[in-house]
């Protein structure tokens, strides 16, 4: 999508801190260093941005959207049917306020696709039970196979997007490459935030940070995602038609030394009477993968800020997948219990 000046002074005087930036320059060999610049700009001081131009078909993107909407029509016994609850691997839906996030229940319903693989046994790496198959809705045949084209497609564009971002430090692409060599540990999360009552302004999604490498939101026009500017204030990140909101995660910030930045989000419910739906990308390391951190030139590592978490009880852990077991742990306590309470008191703390 090429945007009008129109439509670009738009979304640049509603959200004048996130950059639009069109990937199909880094495509072309005369606009790439531009592209490449521009990224690594934004990625260092702001840490989200549209990303237009990337080539994943508007007509799937529509699709998505519509299988997501049919499932969170169906009654809730319908869509129980794949509760998460009844998965080792956290895949599957999850009802209104069954997730948490800084400790609070957050009013959003959700289906949580991670890769199709089989069960991993792995007494020395409990991390490993994050492995295993989906649960897809036999009420929505269209879902499995919609969800798992926009996954490749979200694949090609999270490697090409990591690619240019190793390019921006100046470093061998293959750095970034190994951490998702042969596959990542990619998550779909298909959302749905439940119209308010009047009067109600229920959390959406509570302040945090991702936590693997990069972030892909497909938003509808109703709004509600939010960053944190400089100054500490919440701006909103309202929807680009034809774009992805991108954004960085903690693996990625720890493994620049702070000079790539994951930033502090939310998602604040609809206005009254309204829902709204969202469909995310987070393209992760392998749960293997261990972030060697870069070294990087002598005139980016005077800007680095440091890339460790600075809430002592939320430390940001080096290999993935202890990561993001302790997220899964903390954000589903459900799960947590029905199957694994002997990780409970050894991986949250």
């Amino acid at each position: 999508m090429t945007l009008t000046p129109e439509q670009r002074s738009v979304y640049v005087n509603e959200s004048p801190a996130v950059p639009i930036l069109d990937i199909s320059e880094y495509l072309n060999p005369a606009t790439k260093g531009r592209f490449v610049e521009s990224l690594r700009n934004a990625c260092h001081h702001v840490g989200f941005l549209y990303l237009t131009g990337h080539g994943v078909d508007d007509d799937l993107n529509t699709r998505v959207s519509n299988v997501s909407r049919d499932f969170f029509s169906r009654p809730e016994s319908v869509k129980r049917e794949i509760a998460m609850v009844k998965s080792p691997h956290f895949r599957g839906y999850t009802p209104v306020g069954g997730e948490v996030t800084g400790g609070r229940a957050d009013v959003r319903e959700e289906v949580d696709l991670g890769p199709e693989r089989p069960v991993a046994e792995d007494a020395d790496h409990p991390w490993r039970c994050l492995q295993g198959p989906n649960q897809w809705p036999e009420s929505v045949p269209e879902f499995e196979p919609t969800m798992t084209r926009w996954a490749d497609e979200m694949d090609r564009l999270g490697r090409i997007l990591l690619d240019a971002l190793a390019e921006g430090l100046g470093i061998d692409a293959e750095h970034f490459r190994n951490w998702v060599t042969p596959d990542p540990e990619a998550t779909i999360k298909a959302v749905r935030y439940p119209a308010p009552v009047a009067g109600q302004q229920p959390q959406g999604v509570g302040t945090h940070r991702d936590f693997g490498l990069l972030t892909f939101v497909l938003q509808d026009a109703v709004g509600g995602l939010q960053v944190e500017h400089a100054d500490g204030h919440y701006m909103d990140v309202p929807c680009l038609p034809g774009s992805f909101v991108v954004n960085l995660g903690e693996m990625l910030q720890v493994a620049t030394h702070g000079y790539y930045k994951a930033t502090v989000h939310r998602v604040v419910s609809p206005p009254a009477g309204v829902e709204r739906f969202s469909t995310i990308y987070f393209f992760n390391p392998r749960l293997d993968a261990t972030l060697d951190p870069v070294v990087l030139p002598t005139d980016l590592a005077d800007s680095a800020r440091g890339g460790a978490s600075d809430d002592p009880a939320n430390p940001i852990l080096s290999t993935y997948g202890e990561n993001i077991l302790k997220v899964r742990l903390r954000a589903h306590p459900d799960v947590a219990e029905q199957h694994h309470r002997d990780l409970i008191d050894t991986t949250i703390r």
